[in-house]
Parts: structure tokens; sequence; C-alpha cells
């Protein structure tokens, strides 16, 4: 069963350029997780392999449009994901970040863990515009 996730969006106070270049490189993942959570990542430039709660899935980027977009793929997932990160020029040297996922989810799948997605991705949003606000 498909199922599509849209975060909220947020102005970051980074360039469009400036913020692609953090999401085109999947080592930059493991730095963006909070030490207090549970899970377990490693990356190279292409591919994020991260296991939480005894699930593990991986992810390897499958297009970058310079600037605009990133899209991400499982690989051996115990099911088919992607996720694109959306860079959308907000003027004034800031972007408006949004990420959007498609899962094909059943319904067991879906009741555990369409709201955890949909959590993580707004939490991801509110992360960058925070953190662009400190630096």
């Amino acid at each position: 069963m498909a199922a599509q996730y849209t975060s909220k969006h947020g102005i970051v106070g980074r360039s469009q350029a400036e913020l692609f270049m953090a999401f085109t490189d999947m080592r930059n993942f493991t730095r963006m997780v909070p030490q207090d959570q549970q899970v377990s990542l490693e990356a190279d430039f292409d591919t994020l392999t991260a296991t939480a709660q005894g699930m593990s899935f991986r992810a390897q980027i499958v297009e970058r449009v310079p600037y605009t977009k990133i899209v991400a793929e499982d690989r051996d997932a115990p099911f088919h994901f992607s996720i694109t990160f959306h860079f959308d020029d907000a003027g004034a040297g800031k972007t408006d970040f949004w990420v959007e996922v498609d899962a094909e989810l059943n319904g067991i799948l879906k009741m555990m863990l369409g709201n955890k997605i949909q959590e993580a991705l707004d939490k991801m949003v509110d992360g960058m515009v925070d953190a662009s606000a400190r630096f």
C-alpha cells in the first residue's frame, strides 16, 4: 500500500547551494542525529545505513538536481521507500526546505510507522531551521 508523507516547510537561513551541498554527502547525516537517539548510522558519500530497534535499512542517493533536489531510495530495506529533499529559493540567501517520503507500507506498518515518519520529517525541518538560526 503506497503512503506519502510530506513535511512542513521551513525557512533555513542558508542559501540553496550551501544547504544542498550539506545534504549531498550522506556522511553528513551521521552528524545530524542527536547523540541521545538510539540509532546507529554508517555512511559513505552515496549511501546511509541506519539501525534502530533491531531494524536496519539502507538508502542510496539516486538523483541530485543541483541546488534544488536530492532523491534517495532504499537498498535491501524491509519495504520500498524513497526520500526527496527539496531546496527552494526563499530569497535573501535563505532556502525553503521540505522533505517527501513515499513508502510501500502494509496496513500494520502504516499504523506502526506512519505517525513516526511524519514526526521525524517535521523534526528534521525544525532542526535545520533552528540550527541555521544559531550560526
